[in-house]
């Protein structure tokens, strides 16, 4: 049996330990899911209603925040700052089925934010290249939403909708597991 000389020694019992230090030195991420729309237009009030459940029903790490975007548009700007990971909740015009549950991420998110569906929509896109330019653009961004069946100054959603509210809230709870953060129940 060969014996180790001191250094080895050292290493080999420092090599747990070395392992588990940087494992806490890398970067936490930092969520924002954040529920877009207009409670007085119909289905377009969708991602403020799926924010709406997810803080009522749900507890989040430290590093996560829920937040009810409603139409502010560009004045949620700071809120994006030090954000590594954006969760979008919106009604998205994709020319499928009303209640059409979707997630767009990467390339097909820009094309998703051509099509404006209603008065906010142009905010988002604008939001999202101000703070690009501002270098506080996201890690990774994802956009979970819903087919509208009506956006008219209506208050409610449409049924196709309001069947989809508890699906998209599951979408936005199993996109933070792929992310390694977990909600507990209220």
């Amino acid at each position: 049996m060969r014996s180790l000389c001191p250094l080895d020694y050292i290493i080999s019992h420092l090599r747990p330990c070395i392992r588990i230090a940087m494992i806490a030195v890398q970067p936490q991420i930092s969520v924002l899911v954040l529920g877009i729309g207009n409670l007085v237009m119909g289905d377009d009030a969708v991602g403020v209603l799926v924010a709406q459940r997810l803080q009522q029903g749900y507890r989040f790490a430290d590093n996560v925040e829920v937040l009810d975007g409603g139409t502010l548009g560009l004045d949620l700007l700071p809120r994006l700052e030090n954000i590594t990971h954006l969760i979008m909740v919106d009604a998205v015009e994709t020319g499928r089925t009303a209640g059409t549950c979707v997630r767009l991420c990467g390339q097909d998110l820009p094309i998703a934010l051509q099509t404006k569906i209603s008065p906010h929509q142009m905010g988002l896109k604008d939001l999202l290249a101000v703070s690009e330019l501002m270098g506080h653009s996201p890690k990774e961004m994802v956009l979970i939403g819903v087919q509208p069946g009506s956006i008219e100054m209506k208050i409610g959603l449409t049924a196709e909708v309001k069947v989809q509210l508890e699906t998209l809230v599951s979408n936005v709870l199993s996109q933070l597991v792929a992310w390694g953060i977990a909600a507990t129940p209220a």
